[in-house]
């Protein structure tokens, strides 16, 4: 049987890719899949060298949400079976924004209710012209999971968000990368040169200090200014242990490039 998921770490460039493979169903998750996905994530975060992340989806769609035909099937079973999709997810999710390398989200075509979840949680996302971003939980009679309601209103806004929940209003590349979802629209047959290029800009980058950036911006919209001005000491100071801290300081002064080791 083919893998749901497909890992591949390329050591030279520090360039790590988490595939999602059931493109006959637009990639929807079902537990297999979210339980792939986890052990996905756990095996890549946990490698030495990965100094990016991307992750990707094969055949026309990103990921069209959760498979409705798995937790469908028998209503008096759906509970069990969301539980134990998000048993897998939420692990998975915590996991990749808790280590330090970029992560970055491919899209082609939908990121629909939990996809739309996935691509939120990247730090980074591209967007094939065509792609579409919609909540689509209203559609089903529930509400979002997987992060969404987290990560959405601090994306786009609280007013464009309830649009999305609750009008279900749908964006395309280039509105989502105006309403700050997307960084990059690519063209149509361009999404995997576009990828490359950022994610061999952010593996060259200092991926310890990326990771406490990340997770500063992610604690500052519930952390008092004092806490936070103490928690950015704490990290700048940790920064200054790394070789990479060592390596930025020197090229400065020497009025070169920084080659960043991401250690």
């Amino acid at each position: 049987m083919e893998d749901t998921v497909i890992v591949g770490h390329d050591a030279a460039s520090g360039i790590a890719r988490i595939v999602l493979n059931r493109p006959q169903v637009l990639n929807a998750v079902d537990v297999a899949m979210a339980r792939a996905f986890a052990a996905a994530v756990e095996d890549v975060a946990g490698r030495d060298g990965v100094r990016a992340i991307v992750v990707a989806a094969s055949g026309r769609a990103f990921v069209a949400g959760g498979d409705v035909a798995a937790f469908g099937a028998d209503p008096s079973t759906s509970a069990g079976v969301v539980d134990a999709i998000l048993d897998a997810m939420h692990p998975a999710l915590l996991r990749l924004r808790a280590q330090d390398a970029p992560v970055i989200a491919a899209v082609r075509g939908a990121a629909a209710g939990a996809g739309l979840s996935l691509a939120l949680a990247a730090d980074l996302v591209v967007a094939e012209e065509g792609a579409r971003f919609v909540v689509a939980y209203d559609r089903l009679g529930v509400s979002p999971d997987c992060g969404g309601t987290w990560l959405l209103p601090r994306k786009v806004g609280a007013a464009l968000a309830a649009e999305m929940m609750l009008l279900g209003r749908q964006l395309d590349a280039a509105e989502a990368r105006d309403a700050g979802i997307v960084n990059v629209v690519a063209p149509r047959d361009g999404l995997d040169a576009a990828v490359d290029e950022l994610a061999a800009r952010v593996a060259a980058g200092p991926t310890r200090a990326f990771g406490h950036f990340r997770r500063l911006a992610d604690a500052a919209f519930a952390t008092p200014l004092a806490d936070q001005l103490e928690a950015e000491r704490a990290a700048f100071l940790a920064c200054t242990r790394t070789a990479d801290f060592r390596e930025g300081v020197s090229a400065f002064l020497g009025k070169r490039k920084a080659a960043f080791e991401g250690r």
